[in-house]
This record gives C-alpha cells, structure tokens and sequence, in this order.
C-alpha cells in the first residue's frame, strides 16, 4: 500500500513531528468543475443572454421584465459565488500506528480536530447497489466520525478501501525504523 493517496498529503501533524511512520495521508476537497476562467464565461454567457432578451422586452414596451433579466443573473453569480467559497473545506486524515487524526477545516467556522485510536477503530461503510458508496464513517467505541461526506459515491469508495487498508496495516504491526 502506498503511504499516500494520489490527493494532497496531509499538512505535518504531531505525529509525524515524533518521527512515526505515515501508514496513509491525505486531504480531502470538494471538486469544483467550473474554473474561475468557465465562471467568467459562463456569467458573460448568461449576462449577454439576459440582457439581449431583457432589451427586446423592453422594445415590446415591457419595461419591468428588463429588471427580473439582471435579477436572474444576479441570483446565479451569488449562487456561483457560494459554491466558490464552500469549496474551500478540507479535511485531512491521518493513520500512524498510534493515532487516526481526523482534521476538518470548514470554509466557514472553526477548524476542528478529532484523534480516535487505530486499534479500536473501524471503518463503517453504506453501499447502494444503485448509487455506490453512500457514507462512510471512522468508529471506534461510541463515537462515530463521518469522513468525505462532500465526495462522489465513487471517491467515497475508493477512501473507505484507502481506510480498511490502512487500518489493517496498523493492526498487523508496523515496522519501525530508527537510524
């Protein structure tokens, strides 16, 4: 297994400041297909729509409608604009032999931090044959700490068999060297 995913790796943490072994790392985002380049076009798009439709409402002497065109518009560039700024959450997930870290950042609010034990922790999964990997969830005694919840069915997937993995590493034993 490698020690990272293909995502980000995970920011240093006190773990690996102590010098222990990495099992898996990674941070977690929201995906986000629209570019700040496709917004810009996509509201010009919009923008020259609304606009020409709203003059030619205004030719036919119906003067009100011009204002819900710029309305409409309005509205999608604040849509687009929380999408943006939500895209800014990470979360990142750590596994030693010591420690799973789980750290959110919101993109609003405080970040946040939760350390469970690898040896009491388990991975708990919700699968639909239709629509893939529903939820996944780290637990270990009574807590219960949902991870990706902002990941498509198939990314969830591939973090729930990332997880199992790693977790089984660290029940078997992990080697380790000091030099």
């Amino acid at each position: 297994m490698p020690q990272t995913s293909d995502r980000d790796i995970a920011p240093e943490t006190d773990a690996q400041a102590q010098d222990e072994p990495v099992v898996y790392a990674v941070t977690l985002a929201p995906h986000r297909s629209l570019s700040k380049r496709g917004f810009f076009w996509v509201m010009a798009g919009i923008g020259a729509v609304s606009f020409v439709s709203g003059v030619a409402f205004l030719a036919m002497g119906a003067w009100p409608i011009f204002g819900f065109f710029g309305l409409d518009v309005l509205l999608m560039y604040i849509a687009f604009r929380a999408s943006f700024r939500s895209a800014r959450a990470r979360e990142h997930i750590l596994v030693t032999p010591s420690l799973v870290e789980i750290r959110r950042e919101p993109a609003a609010g405080r970040p946040s931090t939760t350390r469970l034990n690898p040896f009491w922790t388990r991975l708990w999964r919700e699968d639909d044959e239709e629509h893939g990997t529903l939820d996944v969830a780290l637990i270990s005694g009574k807590r219960t700490v949902p991870v990706g919840r902002f990941l498509g069915p198939v990314q969830k997937a591939e973090l729930a068999s990332d997880l199992t993995e790693a977790l089984a590493v660290v029940k078997k034993g992990v080697t380790r060297s000091h030099f």
